[in-house]
């Protein structure tokens, strides 16, 4: 996907929400948010997917700020409150749609769109979308061709819905690449969220989707050798969340493997792209 007249405001929101998360120094964040603006305009015709130009965009805003993870405490909070919720239901997640499910539902947790406000109280929150299920449904297909898996991560909070996800992969014998940021950027997991939540002990390979920069979704021109080689071997890629959406459309029509998008739908740029109401939930097999 690329950048649509609904971005532009939605992206900017963003940047002074995360300034504010970093300082309160009115003057500061003024600057990083026209600083900001100016970019966007200077790169917002340029040929690519939007992910690429939210990236730079956020990382003007870091850099003009001194604060390389303003969402540092938002992701620990994230991330407990999924484990509290984890604790409650696990014991009820069962099948391949349940676990996929309970991942959609946890892809929530996102500071990244205007139109999207995360709840204070996850747990009914939670327990209220499992039971309204998903909109588009595609588990059976995804699960029969999940052999050996790319799985893209997003959020923190997410991924620790991920973890049974992938843990119920790893039991069926999947071989699991598993790829997040290598370093902050909104409130995505890092390499070192992944490795302090455990989850290099349900996957095969953990890698990032990118050598040395933050990067939103996937950039097929800055991706480590080793994740290049899984694309090239993998027999479908799990893409959560709205910025792996964005990017791996692109790549529609290529000699590239079938995707299953799985994500809540939080913006109507997205959510019109997909077909489907704002708010979905799906888990959709792309070929």
């Amino acid at each position: 996907m690329r950048i649509s007249d609904g971005c532009y405001d939605c992206l900017l929101s963003r940047v002074s929400y995360e300034c504010r998360l970093s300082s309160e120094d009115e003057e500061l964040i003024n600057t990083a948010v026209n600083k900001c603006t100016c970019l966007l305009k200077d790169i917002c015709h340029e040929d690519v997917p939007y992910p690429t130009i939210a990236s730079r965009v956020h990382r003007l805003a870091y850099k003009i700020m001194g604060d390389s993870d303003p969402y540092y405490k938002l992701k620990q909070q994230n991330n407990q409150d999924a484990i509290n919720v984890c604790n409650l239901v696990q014991n009820n997640l069962n099948s391949f749609y349940d676990f996929a499910l309970a991942s959609i539902i946890g892809n929530t947790l996102d500071y990244g769109a205007k139109e999207h406000i995360v709840t204070n109280d996850f747990i009914n929150f939670f327990r209220d979308e499992f039971d309204k299920g998903l909109t588009i449904d595609h588990t059976d297909e995804i699960l029969a061709r999940s052999s050996r898996v790319i799985y893209l991560c997003d959020n923190c909070g997410e991924i620790i819905f991920d973890k049974l996800l992938l843990s119920y992969l790893k039991k069926r014998g999947a071989h699991i690449t598993l790829v997040v940021k290598n370093s902050p950027i909104l409130n995505d997991a890092t390499i070192a969220d992944a490795l302090s939540l455990k989850l290099d002990g349900v996957s095969d390979i953990l890698t990032t989707n990118t050598s040395n920069i933050p990067e939103l979704g996937l950039n097929l021109k800055i991706i480590p050798e080793v994740l290049r080689d899984e694309i090239d071997r993998c027999s479908i890629i799990f893409a959560k969340g709205m910025a792996n959406y964005e990017s791996l459309t692109e790549y529609t029509g290529r000699d590239f493997p079938p995707v299953a998008y799985l994500l809540s739908v939080k913006c109507n740029p997205v959510a019109k792209n997909v077909g489907v109401p704002k708010g979905s939930r799906i888990a959709m097999l792309s070929e």
